[in-house]
C-alpha cells in the first residue's frame, strides 16, 4: 500500500476527549472536556419544539440562514460596538472549530507561518498543519500567563503570517488586557498580518476583568477573523454552531471555504438559535453571575482540598498544579485521578507546546450538585493518589 499523509502523520486522538471516554469507564464525575449538564435557556428549547413542526427541514443558505445572519450580527455589533454586515461580513459555521478551520484556511498558503499563544486549545495547531503552515508557539508563563512582546514579534520577524489569540482563554482562564490587546494590533500592524480571534467566551468573564474585541481597536478591523461559536453562551455544546465574523474581502473567501467543507451548519437548530441571539443584556449579566458563583464555589473547593491553582479571569477552567505528587506524566495522573478519585481533568501537557508536565485542567460548567460531588471526592485526593 501507499503511504499515508505525512501531513497527518504525528496527530493523536484529541486527549481532551479521550479524558471523557476514560471517566465513563470510571464511573468518574468528568470535569475534562468542557460541556454543561444543565439544560439550556428554556426560551430556545421551545422555539426548537416549534421549528420541528415548521419548515426548517431542508438546506438553509450555504453561509446561514438570513435571520440567524441578522440576529448574530446584530448582537456582535452591540457588544463589540463595530458595525457588522449580515450580509457580506458573516459565516455561520458547523461549530467554532469549522470556524476557526476555515479561517486559516482562508489566509494560509503552504509553507505559510502561523503564532500560536502557548497553552493552547488542541485544535490550533492541527488546524495549522491541515492548512499547510507550520507553527510558531508563543508561550503564556504560568502561573499568571503573560507573555513577552519581544518573543512575540520575532515570531513575525522569523515570518508569522497570522495570530490566533483565543480570549477568553483555554485553556488558562486569561482574560487579555487593553494594553495586551494594544501591544498585540501594534505587532500585527507592524508586520501587515493577520489575527484569527477566538471569543467562545465572550460572556464568561470574571470581575474586574473586561472583553477587549480585537477588531474594535484602530486598525484592526480589516485584519482580524473573529471566530466563536454559541455552545458555550447558551448552553448548546452538542448544537455544533458558530461563526465568522471578517471584513467583506475575506468573508468572500471563507463562504467559498465552508461550502466545501460541510456545505452548512443544520437549519431547525439556526433557526431555533435565533431566539437566544435576540436575549436581551439581563440574560448576560445572569449568565455571568451563574459562572462567578459557580468559579466560587468550585475554587473555595480546590482550597480546602489543598490544591494549588490559578484562579481563572475568564471561562470555566481551572488549572491545579500536581507537582506535589512527582509524577512524570500528567496523562498518568489523570488516568489515576479517574480511577482512584473518580474525577476526570485533562493533563495539561495536551495544551502546551513547551514540556510542562506538572499541570492537570478541571471544568465547572456543571450543576452545582455535579461540582459539589466531585469536590468531595477530591477531598481525599492526597491519600488516594498517595504512592
Amino acid at each position: 500500500m501507499r503511504p499515508l499523509s505525512t501531513r497527518t502523520s504525528n496527530f493523536t486522538d484529541s486527549v481532551i476527549r479521550r479524558m471523557t471516554r476514560v471517566s465513563n469507564k470510571y464511573d468518574a464525575i468528568n470535569l475534562s472536556q468542557g460541556f454543561p449538564d444543565f439544560e439550556p435557556p428554556k426560551e430556545i428549547l421551545n422555539r426548537l419544539k416549534q421549528v420541528a413542526d415548521e419548515d426548517f427541514h431542508q438546506y438553509s443558505i450555504t453561509w446561514g440562514a438570513q435571520n440567524t445572519r441578522e440576529a448574530l450580527a446584530a448582537k456582535e455589533s452591540h457588544y463589540m460596538n463595530i458595525p457588522i454586515d449580515p450580509n457580506t461580513e458573516v459565516v455561520i459555521t458547523c461549530g467554532g472549530t469549522e470556524a476557526m478551520m476555515a479561517a486559516m484556511m482562508t489566509i494560509c498558503n503552504p509553507g505559510d507561518k502561523v503564532a500560536i499563544f502557548s497553552p493552547f486549545y488542541e485544535n490550533y495547531g492541527a488546524d495549522a498543519i491541515l492548512s499547510g503552515a507550520e507553527p510558531i508557539y508563543i508561550p503564556l508563563v504560568p502561573p499568571e500567563f503573560h507573555f513577552d512582546p519581544n518573543v512575540l514579534e520575532q515570531a513575525f520577524k522569523d515570518g508569522a503570517k497570522a495570530l490566533v489569540l483565543c480570549n477568553p482563554s483555554n485553556p488558562s482562564g486569561k482574560v487579555f488586557t487593553q494594553e495586551e490587546m494594544e501591544t498585540i494590533a501594534e505587532i500585527i500592524k507592524r508586520y501587515d498580518a493577520y489575527v484569527v480571534t477566538d471569543e467562545v467566551y465572550e460572556h464568561i468573564i470574571y470581575a474586574p476583568n473586561k472583553m477587549v474585541y480585537m477588531a474594535a481597536l484602530p486598525g484592526m478591523r480589516e485584519r482580524t477573523i473573529v471566530t466563536g461559536s454559541l455552545s458555550k453562551t447558551y448552553s448548546i455544546t452538542g448544537w455544533r454552531l458558530g461563526y465568522t465574523i471578517a471584513p467583506p474581502e475575506i468573508t468572500d473567501r471563507i463562504r467559498k471555504v465552508h461550502d466545501f467543507l460541510t456545505v452548512g451548519a443544520a437549519a431547525p437548530l439556526q433557526e431555533a438559535v435565533v431566539t437566544g441571539l435576540r436575549f436581551h443584556q439581563d440574560y448576560y449579566d445572569d449568565l455571568q453571575k451563574k459562572y462567578t458563583h459557580k468559579r466560587e464555589l468550585f475554587c473555595d473547593g480546590l482550597s480546602q482540598a489543598g490544591l494549588t491553582f490559578q484562579k481563572p479571569q475568564g471561562a470555566y477552567y481551572v488549572m491545579v498544579d500536581i507537582s506535589e505528587w512527582g509524577y512524570e506524566s500528567d496523562l498518568e495522573f489523570c488516568y489515576d485521578l479517574a480511577e482512584k478519585v473518580g474525577v476526570g481533568a485533562v493533563p495539561g501537557s495536551s495544551f502546551f507546546h513547551e514540556p510542562v508536565n506538572n499541570l492537570i485542567r478541571f471544568h465547572f460548567a456543571k450543576k452545582d450538585e455535579t461540582l459539589q460531588a466531585a469536590l468531595q471526592r477530591l477531598q481525599d485526593i492526597h491519600v488516594k493518589m498517595k504512592r
